[in-house]
């Protein structure tokens, strides 16, 4: 470890223990020792302190108490005459430095000054990552769609290359936070300068516009270890580990380096983050916390995001279409606004499909594109409005009938991924647009033809060998179509309608999440989907044929042990196997005994009110109390990890309305509270099952937030119904 690095961090670390000092004493004095506070939504206190130590910071007085474990992780500077090894005395005063931060921000909370608000702009910085963001995220986390992230700090020398920085972080996929500063400028200034887009939708993301705001990303990656690893809060070795080996991170420092930012790096190379800085500095390049060299320098700016891909070791292999506009899912959240577009298609303005259609090999030229549609070239490039339909024929040795619904879907995420282009809705509800950024860029239909060949083989590359599109802009032809489209949607739904438990043999797991939590096996059935509700039965078949060894593999089913709880011989072997023995047998129709495992990106919990002899579902986002006197954020805190959890089981939405929900404990007649907002989105099929049980109003009958918010007065308002749970057999 290079003296001048040591002894930059140690003299950070002092500086910011003895501003945490000032600021808690100087609280406790106007606010009081007593005085609650929480970051908003999460379930883990101060998460940095709490992963570390195991201490739960719940008042200004605990934070004094935190700030004695950082001031035990402090070191005299090195002397001048005296060699000694300085890595620890760096690491401790590293994470004496995050604890520090963490209650720096936190009281600024505490006043009103966070998030933080530019007063020249009037521009709101994101602040504290919240636990409903980190289980957003979470799915693209562990299924490589977002390989990694990235905390910029400081400002690139010219507001062109910050943009060329971040533009090649989003191709590649990395999720981009911004802190810090360098002579007065940062990096999300350069960017908001430039006009680009910022926020989670295109995944760069301004934390704050000091460097201790890049606490903000360290306190979002330790909570993974948290909700993903189901590490035990104090187990530090097993946190930091999980972080070196688990969470892709990096620091990029762009400008001249003080204490404070070498004080921060030092905690986050204690997590195993390195960082790459485009100065002059020492670099430590010998291996040990993190996987390669902590600290490394790339004076050349182009070459800089390929160095920290290197240094910490990423993975990356990203797909780009023939197209002359940037690609990736960094891009899928990107908005275009009305008077940014240059023509738009469907949504109601114009008629207007998307339909994939199974042919033979024959039947089908590969990677053609054709555009049906008199004048189309001279219509399109006056913009505005007009029809489109998009026919996707497909060929392939291994493809099935039923992966067209599933190839359909991709639809969306091909076009959206695409930089100007914006899509929304699927079949003949779809509409899309494209900006006059991209059509200055020279994107054209053929490119939308061109976008769907590419990235269909990419995707389903092991089922699909051949990819046809035809483009249709007449409206006679657009309409004509459509009802061939929406006769085919028709005979697909009903093939799918008809595909339950019962009907299959076998079963798909998805493993995708064990790169987060190890030990959680999810079995995927054609009545039950993955608790993230991204994937299907169908979904799995499908990734099994295009990868016979990733993430989703069949389970054969066996033979039946339990009809009512649905346990099955197959099932349990192969948990048994897939979890390392964590997990030795699965009931799939039950939470009271042996319940799914879950991993930590769940939609939804559905948990025991004993009282109530039902259950509560709450949803994922939703910021209020539950009866069972535990918030969302709470409670999942309490159920991931990859455990089973009796009484308490991570879902996916639409499970909610399927017939096998909780069908060993009396099905959806035993749920007596949800929010509202989720009462309103599963209504539609909610009542047909609701009538098909029996109980035609028992939507009406189960509470919400608007009516209770504790089990005494949910008691009350069933008693008043007559909700049908109070009168079934007892859960317990």
């Amino acid at each position: 470890m290079s003296k001048l690095i040591a002894s930059a961090a140690i003299r950070g670390a002092h500086k910011l223990v003895a501003q945490a000092e000032e600021m808690v004493e100087k609280a406790i004095a106007e606010k009081g020792k007593d005085f609650v506070f929480e970051f908003p939504d999460t379930a883990y206190y101060l998460p940095m302190v709490y992963a570390i130590t195991g201490f739960p910071v719940k008042t200004i007085g605990d934070m004094k108490v935190a700030l004695g474990f950082a001031k035990e992780l402090l070191h005299d500077e090195p002397e001048e005459n005296i060699w000694r090894p300085y890595l620890g005395e760096a690491l401790d005063s590293g994470m004496a430095t995050l604890f520090a931060e963490e209650i720096i921000l936190a009281i600024k909370y505490i006043y009103g000054l966070e998030p933080y608000k530019d007063p020249d702009t009037g521009y709101v910085y994101n602040g504290f990552i919240t636990d409903t963001i980190q289980r957003n995220l979470g799915i693209q986390l562990v299924d490589g769609t977002m390989p990694g992230f990235a905390a910029i700090i400081g400002a690139a020398p010219t507001d062109d290359i910050a943009v060329n920085i971040c533009r090649e972080l989003q191709e590649k996929n990395i999720l981009t936070f911004l802190s810090g500063q360098s002579k007065g400028d940062s990096v999300t200034k350069q960017l908001q300068r430039k006009g680009i887009e910022l926020g989670w939708d295109t995944r760069i993301v301004p934390l704050g516009p000091d460097t201790e705001h890049t606490l903000y990303a360290l306190d979002w990656a330790i909570r993974a270890s948290l909700i993903f690893g189901g590490k035990k809060p104090g187990d530090f070795k097993e946190h930091l580990k999980y972080q070196k080996d688990r969470v892709f991170a990096f620091a990029l420092a762009l400008g001249p380096l003080d204490d404070i930012k070498w004080s921060t790096g030092a905690g986050a190379i204690n997590m195993g983050f390195p960082a790459i800085c485009d100065t002059e500095v020492p670099v430590i390049h010998p291996t040990g916390v993190c996987t390669y060299e902590e600290v490394d320098r790339e004076l050349d700016h182009s070459k800089i995001v390929q160095k920290a891909i290197e240094v910490r070791g990423l993975k990356i292999i990203v797909e780009k279409p023939p197209i002359p506009v940037a690609y990736g899912p960094a891009f899928e959240g990107e908005r275009i606004r009305k008077e940014d577009t240059f023509i738009e298609f469907g949504g109601q303005r114009t008629p207007a499909f998307e339909w994939v259609r199974m042919r033979e090999l024959d039947e089908i030229e590969d990677d053609k594109v054709i555009i049906v549609g008199e004048n189309y070239q001279e219509r399109y490039n006056k913009g505005g409005q007009m029809p489109l339909g998009i026919l996707i024929e497909v060929a392939g040795r291994k493809m099935q009938k039923d992966f067209e619904s599933v190839i359909e879907r991709k639809i969306h995420h091909n076009i959206n991924e695409a930089q100007g282009l914006w899509h929304m809705g699927q079949r003949d509800i779809n509409w899309i647009r494209i900006s006059n950024a991209a059509k200055n860029e020279g994107i054209t239909l053929e490119h939308l033809g061109r976008i769907q060949t590419a990235m269909m083989k990419h995707r389903f590359r092991s089922i699909v060998d051949k990819v046809q599109v035809t483009i249709y802009t007449d409206e006679h032809d657009v309409v004509r179509l459509r009802e061939e489209a929406r006769a085919a949607y028709k005979e697909r739904d009903h093939r799918l309608g008809t595909l339950t438990d019962d009907a299959v043999d076998t079963f798909y797991s998805c493993l995708l999440c064990q790169s987060f939590a190890p030990s959680h096996v999810c079995v995927i059935t054609p009545e039950r989907l993955g608790l993230c509700g991204a994937y299907n039965w169908l979904d799995g078949k499908a990734a099994y044929e295009i990868d016979p060894t990733g993430g989703n593999q069949p389970v054969p089913k066996g033979e039946l042990l339990d009809a009512r709880y649905g346990r099955y011989t197959g099932v349990d072997e192969y948990l048994k196997k897939a979890s390392g023995g964590a997990v030795e047998t699965l009931n799939l129709y039950t939470i009271m005994e042996n319940p799914m495992t879950s991993c930590g990106c769940f939609e939804c919990i559905v948990a025991i009110i004993p009282e109530a002899n039902g259950v509560m579902i709450v949803n994922r986002g939703f910021p209020g109390m539950t009866p069972i006197g535990m918030k969302f954020s709470t409670l999942a805190g309490t159920v991931g990890g990859g455990a089973q959890t009796p009484g308490f089981m991570g879902i996916g939405v639409n499970f909610i309305t399927s017939k096998k929900f909780l069908s060993g404990d009396g099905g959806i007649k035993r749920i007596v509270w949800m929010p509202k907002g989720l009462k309103e989105r599963v209504a539609e099929e909610f009542k047909k099952r609701a009538e098909e049980a029996g109980v035609p109003d028992l939507l009406d009958k189960i509470a919400d937030e608007t009516i209770c918010e504790d089990s005494e007065k949910l008691l009350e308002h069933l008693s008043s119904v007559g909700h049908p749970a109070l009168e079934m057999e007892p859960m317990i």
